[in-house]
């Protein structure tokens, strides 16, 4: 059965009959990208203390043994079972005979780095995600885990279990790595426990556009030829003294399987992410802006530039921290804090370590001239305080509601909107709308706050036309007759 007909269907059997309408034009072809899925603090911590997480052993030049290596690293990688519950179509018998909603069980499985003793697990959103249950197995041993908080935008989630004592994994800077080192890949490939696979990093900063649909992704990915398979996601990679160089996350492959391109996201992210979700419960993101694009050969001559390096601004936010630090359209920003932007990819990598409040040195070239400000860095909603995100629950409705942030509504072109962020039954299920859907207006109505569309949607009754954006950003709507 068909989605439509499917929505319609449940319209009838609820009291009313709607029909989902979407854009999907320009959505081009992508080669396919296989995923291998089978709290407050009293002060800030500085981006120093993110640094302080990683090993400050020297740079090695005689490359130890695989099985010391090895040896090291996997009694630090867990296997991560889940169990997710999927809503089974609905039938003309289900329809007329059985109004109660009904649910398959479909079982997971990925991996998981233990990143301190006292039981917190590093692993991949896409692991994870809508799981009502997982499950860590270490030793032998399975704990019940809990969900601290998930970052769609870099895939990664930070899980806790009770457990003392745990083998945490040493972590390496990922900028010391060089194309070429030697490193491992440690997972459960196909259910397979402490599976070690060896390879060479291939490439550094690579962007995959596997993350596309979430919000403000970062995508500075490890390439490795280290063979990873399904059931790797959330799995170890390694140098060669057995300390995380990145998280395993994604296989470029037509067939599923492993293919010669692997790809992790660097230590360092993970670092500042896992510390974030673990003092914040979500990452403390930080901004400067503006929109910016690679200085390409064209954009090299249409902009009548001296080299082609750093990444020009297109855009700047109106009031935002660098339109107030005197950056303008056009600039060509070559470095933040000393550290060179040769690539949009660079670019957002290195703000991905500093926080809202940070303050940076931004250098950069305009009619030829350097020149360098300081910006203080704003969070998701223009302000330079920490974020957050909160959640209002409509239990009337059968939803979990928050408004869109600044940020995310300048970047959509929407002045007001209200995410659902989950869906937990009642009319917003009956409905179909989907989970990450954006409102923007009910019958033209603009939607200001999370409580007013949950009144709207329990009084409303006739026609309802809800206009909105999609996970992926395409604009369209939903219309019902209640």
């Amino acid at each position: 059965m068909n989605q439509s007909l499917k929505t319609i269907l449940i319209g009838i059997a609820s009291g009313f009959a709607g029909a989902y309408l979407f854009d999907w034009s320009g959505l081009g072809q992508r080669a396919q990208i296989q995923t291998q899925s089978n709290v407050d603090t009293a002060q800030a911590i500085r981006f120093a203390d993110y640094r302080s997480l990683i090993s400050q052993s020297e740079p090695f030049s005689v490359v130890q043994g695989f099985t010391e290596a090895a040896k090291a690293s996997t009694e630090c990688v867990v296997y991560i079972k889940t169990t997710t519950l999927n809503q089974r179509s609905y039938t003309f018998f289900d329809l007329f005979f059985d109004t109660q909603p009904r649910y398959d069980r479909v079982m997971g499985s990925g991996s998981g780095v233990i990143f301190s003793k006292d039981g917190y697990i590093v692993t991949n959103n896409h692991v994870i995600a809508g799981a009502t249950e997982i499950s860590v197995v270490h030793n032998k041993r399975t704990y019940k885990a809990k969900v601290i908080g998930t970052d769609p935008s870099t895939d990664l989630a930070l899980l806790k279990i009770d457990a003392q004592n745990l083998p945490a994994i040493r972590i390496a800077s990922s900028e010391t790595v060089q194309v070429g080192d030697w490193v491992l890949a440690v997972g459960n490939p196909f259910n397979l426990t402490s599976t070690v696979t060896a390879g060479i990093v291939s490439a550094k900063g690579r962007n995959i556009n596997i993350l596309e649909n979430a919000p403000f992704p970062i995508e500075s990915f490890i390439q490795t030829d280290a063979a990873i398979n399904p059931g790797n996601s959330g799995g170890a990679l390694v140098n060669m003294r057995g300390e995380l160089v990145g998280i395993n996350t994604a296989i470029l492959s037509r067939t599923g399987s492993y293919a010669g391109y692997g790809f992790a996201v660097p230590s360092d992210i993970v670092v500042k992410v896992v510390t974030d979700l673990k003092n914040y419960g979500q990452v403390q993101k930080a901004f400067l802006g503006v929109d910016v694009i690679d200085v390409t050969e064209e954009v090299y001559r249409d902009l009548n530039l001296d080299e082609i390096s750093g990444v020009v601004i297109t855009y700047i936010e109106p009031k935002g921290a660098a339109e107030r630090a005197g950056l303008k359209r056009g600039d060509v920003i070559v470095s933040i804090n000393g550290k060179p932007i040769d690539s949009k990819v660079s670019f957002d990598e290195q703000l991905s370590y500093y926080k809202p409040g940070d303050k940076v040195n931004v250098r950069f070239k305009r009619e030829g001239k350097i020149n360098e400000r300081q910006v203080e860095l704003t969070n998701i909603d223009g302000t330079t305080s920490i974020f957050r995100r909160e959640v209002y629950k409509a239990e009337r409705i059968g939803a979990e509601l928050e408004l869109v942030p600044k940020a995310e509504r300048t970047r959509l072109g929407i002045e007001t909107g209200v995410r659902i962020s989950k869906i937990t039954g009642g009319l917003m299920q009956q409905m179909g709308i989907e989970e990450g859907f954006i409102i923007v207006s009910i019958n033209e109505r603009p939607i200001q706050s999370p409580e007013e569309l949950a009144e709207i949607l329990e009084r409303i009754r006739g026609r309802v036309i809800i206009k909105g954006i999609a996970k992926n950003g395409t604009k369209g709507y939903y219309s019902y007759i209640f």
